[in-house]
């Protein structure tokens, strides 16, 4: 959500800043700003709006400091304007501070502080927070990070910041928990941020702060203690990351990159893992319970949002290949409802960036009660890797567009990878079908390289579609979770009302929704439900619906009866929403940009969801 970046060393802070906010923008906001020590003194500069706005205001004077922190926020406690934008600035003007998070207890002490005389400007708990640290500051005498240490045993909710003062120059301080935060080394020089994208272009060596760590860069030095003020010693990771990855590439949209790098990011998935020619299938990341998954009496999915459509698709793959009850369940919802946990479940936790707040809360409740958690996300290093027993990584590359798309075919990769081995450990799956599996998915990239080939028909399509009110998706077994993420997709970036059903609950209310103004997109592949999903678009027809039915290559049949048809390789029933999704990834990305919508950044959607 909120992105951070900061900055000390050798070098003029302003540029580093500003670049690495725009770095951030994926991850959305509403607001930025920065903060600067110039000549002894603080200097805000904060605006609503995108970070060409604060350079507006920003480039109208020269900055020569060598210090400083910089924000996106993405709006929680207050309405989006220039009052209630980070950086906010203590009642004495001494503290500075960027925060990423919620302070759960803000109300109770604004309270106590109003009784003391202090005041605020914004309706923010970010402004509380700093008033509290300066006031445990000045009436115990404490230096900042002394003071923000007594002052996070205090408070309530998650929380990445990082703190700047008039008083020490010379000296940045920083603290996360629950929500990330990444130090990169440089030659003389620090860099803070949410995480790696904006650290990349100026140094390859990170450390990734733990929960309650508390970072004190001063003196070309750094320091990092817990809560307990034990100094730490932490683990330097060389990044594999490179630049031109979280760059266009001369691409119009970084989803527009991502939807057609699908068949590069589904092989790298594979690459080192699966080897068609062998005909074997490893994952060293999920060793030490790989037994416990093939004995596993259930499985529960925990994920948010695409993640969340990831796991549907893994519950019918599971349970099909393996013969295990699998469960999938809203991350946000199953640490509300006292779930039925028994020691030895498998937990499967997916989430692309990593950080997913109620995934982690989610987890810890889970093992809590006993279950052993593998986690499956794209971000090396990220707060839910190391929560989990085991896990494995996507290695799709960075995602910069909110809207998820390789990461949701990265997500189905990995997740049919552990369920395949498994069924073949298991024996629940012959020899010869485990075989077949395997080479059918060695084929996956380049079947959605051939899918990508229709772009230019699904442009015209969109064309057609573009001023629609409203869009019914529908899909049968593995391509129901599809639909759902068709629709989802449509209504992130296009801001068009969307619904994704099974096809056979179309009678059970939806159906009266459909007239000759209702599009419906249809996932009618090859499969089981063939005949049943024919059934279904014949009824649309009868009520004048329109059909966008997406179809196997060389059907003769839906044609005849569908107003436009996307044809997809044929495939596996089990592997097809690799292929089928990927039409419905490049429709609406067309219909959004005909409709002039901010493709990577929609409004008030957030790439990274740290804060519940």
């Amino acid at each position: 959500m909120c992105g951070i970046v900061g900055y000390l060393g050798k070098n003029k802070a302003y540029p580093i800043l500003v670049n690495g906010l725009k770095r951030l923008e994926y991850r959305g906001y509403d607001s930025a700003g920065i903060a600067l020590i110039e000549n002894g003194n603080i200097e805000i500069f904060k605006k609503q709006g995108k970070v060409q706005d604060l350079e507006k205001i920003t480039s109208l004077k020269e900055h020569s400091s060598k210090i400083g922190i910089g924000h996106t926020r993405w709006a929680t406690h207050g309405e989006p304007n220039d009052v209630n934008a980070h950086p906010h600035v203590s009642n004495s003007g001494d503290l500075a501070i960027i925060h990423n998070g919620i302070i759960e207890n803000y109300g109770t002490l604004k309270k106590d502080l109003a009784q003391k005389g202090y005041t605020f400007k914004s309706e923010t708990d970010t402004e509380v927070f700093v008033n509290f640290i300066e006031d445990i500051k000045q009436s115990e005498n404490l230096s900042l990070e002394d003071a923000l240490r007594i002052a996070l045993s205090k408070v309530v909710g998650a929380y990445a910041i990082a703190i700047i003062s008039q008083e020490s120059p010379n000296k940045l301080v920083a603290a996360r928990k629950g929500s990330p935060l990444v130090l990169g080394l440089g030659k003389d020089e620090f860099f803070l941020a949410s995480d790696a994208t904006p650290i990349i272009e100026h140094t390859n060596e990170v450390i990734y702060i733990k929960d309650e760590e508390i970072v004190v860069l001063e003196d070309g030095k750094y320091s990092i203690k817990d809560a307990k003020d034990v100094p730490q010693t932490p683990y330097i990771q060389t990044l594999e990351l490179e630049l031109e990855a979280i760059e266009k590439g001369g691409h119009e949209h970084f989803m527009h990159k991502e939807i057609f790098g699908q068949p590069t990011s589904i092989a790298d998935c594979m690459r080192g893992r699966l080897n068609a020619e062998k005909g074997e299938l490893t994952l060293g990341g999920i060793h030490n319970y790989a037994k416990a998954l093939e004995k596993a009496d259930r499985i529960v999915i925990i994920a948010c949002g695409t993640s969340w459509h990831a796991g549907l698709v893994a519950e019918y793959v599971f349970e099909d290949l393996c013969r295990i009850p699998v469960e999938v369940e809203y991350a946000s919802e199953f640490r509300y409802r006292n779930p039925v946990i028994k020691e030895g479940d498998i937990v499967i936790a997916i989430s692309q960036s990593g950080e997913t707040a109620d995934t982690l809360a989610a987890i810890e409740l889970a093992k809590s009660k006993g279950a052993i958690v593998l986690g499956v996300v794209n971000t090396v290093g990220s707060s839910i890797s190391r929560a989990s027993h085991e896990g494995a990584y996507l290695h799709a590359g960075p995602e910069i567009g909110v809207a998820s798309t390789k990461a949701f075919t990265a997500q189905l990769t990995v997740l049919y990878m552990i369920a395949l081995r498994a069924a073949h450990n298991k024996g629940t799956i012959t020899e010869s079908k485990y075989q077949e599996l395997i080479r059918e998915l060695s084929l996956i990239p380049s079947k959605v390289e051939k899918a990508l080939l229709s772009n230019d028909k699904i442009e015209h399509i969109s064309d057609m579609f573009k001023d629609a009110h409203n869009f019914l998706y529908l899909g049968r077994g593995y391509n129901f979770p599809v639909a759902l993420e068709g629709a989802l997709k449509l209504k992130e970036i296009s801001y068009i009302h969307a619904e994704g059903y099974p096809a056979a609950e179309m009678k059970h209310g939806p159906i009266a929704l459909i007239d000759e103004n209702m599009p419906v997109v249809v996932i009618a592949t090859r499969d089981s439900s063939y005949d049943k999903i024919v059934s279904n678009i014949q009824e649309v027809k009868a009520r004048k619906g329109v059909v966008i039915a997406i179809v196997t290559e060389g059907d003769a049949l839906i044609p005849e009866m569908a107003d436009f048809t996307i044809e997809v390789p044929a495939t596996h029933e089990s592997l097809m929403p690799l292929v089928s999704v990927i039409p419905l990834q490049l429709m609406s990305y067309h219909i959004a940009v005909m409709r002039g919508a901010n493709v990577d950044q929609p409004r008030n959607l957030a790439k990274s969801v740290t804060v519940e």
